[in-house]
């Protein structure tokens, strides 16, 4: 047994910052813990019974099918529109192809005369 009253007793060290960030994780983490345990449940949702749901299945369907109907008219409206478009192109275009046959038809002849010219 030692008599020395002078023992060396450990001073108390300071905490470093990786025991700060463990504080701190450990009272963040008590904190969510404590926070999921207290909130409110949510509510299981009403069960449907069958006739409601089969009526508003019914319902969606009907919806479905009159924004299906609308649809298809656009579709035809520009499909009309589209084939309007096409068939005054192709007007204009047969007017250009009879104006250049006749422009080809002309220059044919000019260069014949030419060449008979020539002669």
């Amino acid at each position: 047994m030692s008599i020395n009253l002078q023992s060396q007793i450990p001073s108390p060290r300071a905490i470093s910052s990786e025991g700060w960030a463990a504080i701190a994780g450990a009272i963040g983490s008590a904190f969510l813990l404590v926070k999921k345990l207290a909130s409110p449940k949510p509510s299981k949702p009403e069960p449907v019974n069958r006739s409601d749901f089969y009526a508003e299945m019914l319902a969606t369907r009907e919806r479905l099918h009159a924004n299906h109907l609308a649809i298809l008219e656009k579709l035809d409206v520009n499909h009309r529109d589209l084939l309007a478009a096409v068939d005054r192109q192709a007007t204009r275009i047969n007017a250009l192809e009879a104006g250049l046959a006749r422009a080809d038809e002309r220059t044919r002849k000019l260069s014949a005369n030419c060449a008979n010219s020539r002669e």
